[in-house]
């Protein structure tokens, strides 16, 4: 059996990455290429414990940036042994909502935690795997924070100070410049721009994998 690939939805707050996956899902459908859905802090019932540990404003003991760090590889471990590898082996399809890049954006970038510490832990998570494809949805902190403030109450992360999303939005162009498997969109674009984008790279990147 052919393994599935997994493809990524990244973004910052306000991106837009939930219509993106479901642009995704219809290309997918269109071809009846069978997929799963995952997220990520998340995706598993211990997974989806760690993400409360990670997103919830209402902790009574403050989450130091050390322990946020290890939460999200921990459920990015747990999501990728128990959910993803399984999939991906039954030649099912995985469209991700966010990945290993956000870690390196919002803990690297905004949290700057420097990128020895990132690969080590990264190392022992993940042990090289990685996306085949991954959509860079890409726009300003100013603009996605707006949009995730009229959406609604802002967890943890998002209640973050506009220098650190500034960080998290250079740390995220300058990782998404380098890797030609990440795909970057201009998410400030009317929303039937950017799906029509979303469709014509999934549309390249099932035909080069049909001719592989």
């Amino acid at each position: 059996m052919t393994p599935g690939k997994f493809i990524v939805v990244e973004g910052m707050e306000g991106a837009g990455k939930s219509s993106a996956i479901k642009a995704i899902e219809q290309v997918l459908a269109q071809h009846q290429i069978p997929y799963i859905n995952t997220r990520e802090p998340g995706g598993t019932p211990l997974a989806e414990e760690l993400r409360n540990m990670v997103k919830s404003a209402a902790h009574d003991e403050k989450l130091t940036q050390e322990t946020e760090l290890l939460l999200m590889y921990a459920s990015r471990s747990q999501l990728l042994e128990n959910r993803i590898l399984p999939a991906l082996k039954q030649g099912l399809w995985v469209i991700g909502d966010r990945h290993d890049l956000s870690s390196r954006a919002y803990q690297g970038g905004g949290r700057q935690f420097n990128e020895e510490v990132m690969n080590a832990i990264a190392n022992v998570t993940l042990k090289g795997f990685k996306p085949d494809l991954t959509l860079y949805l890409d726009i300003s902190p100013e603009l996605g924070l707006s949009r995730a403030q009229a959406r609604g109450q802002l967890d943890r992360i998002e209640q973050e100070k506009m220098e650190f999303f500034e960080r998290v939005h250079a740390k995220y162009r300058e990782l998404s410049a380098k890797d030609e498997d990440i795909k970057t969109i201009d998410a400030s674009q009317a929303m039937a721009e950017v799906h029509q984008e979303i469709f014509n790279h999934i549309e390249t990147f099932i035909n080069a994998d049909k001719k592989s």
